[in-house]
């Protein structure tokens, strides 16, 4: 007699799917330990947010998602639950200092980084203050002061600004040799601009740029910075096309073919039928079975072919 063997139920795995450099994941040395991840307050939202300390706390990478709905992996025999594609890129630790810095500056004395840098919902923020990055770039948010061999700060607010304009003008850089339209005439990213703006085009990528800074950012440290950066405030959009020309934008894509932009426009309006005359009616009314329309008596004769 023959037995069926039972089918194992496949392992499903909890790992992560990770993108990465190899810079972030080597060990340079033995005793400085291998890469891990640290859950730290986000400097802009204040909730939790996962980063990645390299060998020997050198450097820090924030951690990023890019999520699907309905998406699993798989790996050799095993299904991934969680169908993420995580990626990580390098971040500047002194962002991620600056909250515990700003907090600490309140008392207006100097104090030992140590005293400042410390929260019990995140014990791991104090791994910062090994990161090389931060201790030799904290002087550009903060006063100094030696005493002995102890170094003491205080955080500046007009310091901090200073730092953060040149991280903006650096990043605007970045941004206009990428060749990224910026400015108010992209109306969607899947439209292209039609005419460049070139009167606009030195404030668009600042405001851009000063966007991307403020992701690191408190909501009124970055207002400061806007109002740092001599940033006009937001006015009403420029019109980059005529009128009859642009393009309104539904909540659904349009797929290409036939132009059905004219039903996304408010100034579209469908007109309410005509009343119909009582000799209409009376017509609406008679059976029309078997009676040529008189179209048909206009329309050529199709010709038919001899066998």
């Amino acid at each position: 007699m023959t037995t069926k063997k039972k089918r194992s139920p496949r392992a499903a795995s909890d790992g992560w799917v990770l993108i990465a450099a190899d810079s972030a994941l080597e060990t340079a040395k033995l005793h400085d330990g291998d890469p891990n991840f640290v859950k730290l307050r986000n400097p802009a939202t204040g909730a939790a947010s996962q980063y990645l300390f390299s060998s020997g706390d050198e450097r820090v990478y924030e951690v990023k998602a890019f999520t699907e709905d309905f998406h699993s992996w798989f790996i050799d025999q095993t299904v991934q639950r969680d169908g993420r594609l995580l990626y990580v890129t390098p971040v500047d630790p002194v962002f991620l200092l600056l909250p515990y810095l700003q907090r600490g500056g309140a008392e207006g004395k100097f104090q030992p980084l140590q005293q400042m840098v410390m929260d019990e919902d995140y014990p791991g923020c104090t791994r910062l203050l090994k990161c090389t990055q931060a201790l030799d770039s904290v002087h550009h948010v903060t006063d100094e002061k030696v005493v002995g061999d102890q170094k003491f700060h205080r955080y500046n607010q007009e310091k901090t600004l200073e730092w953060l304009k040149k991280k903006v003008l650096n990043t605007e850089s970045a941004v206009k040799k990428s060749d990224l339209s910026v400015g108010g005439g992209v109306k969607s990213t899947t439209y292209v601009r039609v005419k460049r703006e070139t009167d606009a085009a030195e404030e668009d990528y600042l405001r851009y740029a000063h966007g991307l800074i403020s992701e690191y950012l408190s909501e009124e440290l970055s207002k400061d910075l806007h109002k740092h950066l001599q940033l006009p405030e937001i006015s009403s959009p420029k019109e980059v096309e005529p009128p009859s020309k642009k393009r309104k934008l539904s909540d659904k894509p349009v797929e290409a073919g036939e132009d059905y932009t004219k039903f996304n426009s408010a100034d579209f309006v469908r007109k309410p039928p005509k009343k119909m005359t009582a000799a209409q009616k009376s017509l609406a009314k008679v059976d029309k079975t078997g009676m040529k329309s008189m179209s048909a008596f206009f329309s050529p004769k199709v010709k038919q072919e001899k066998n």
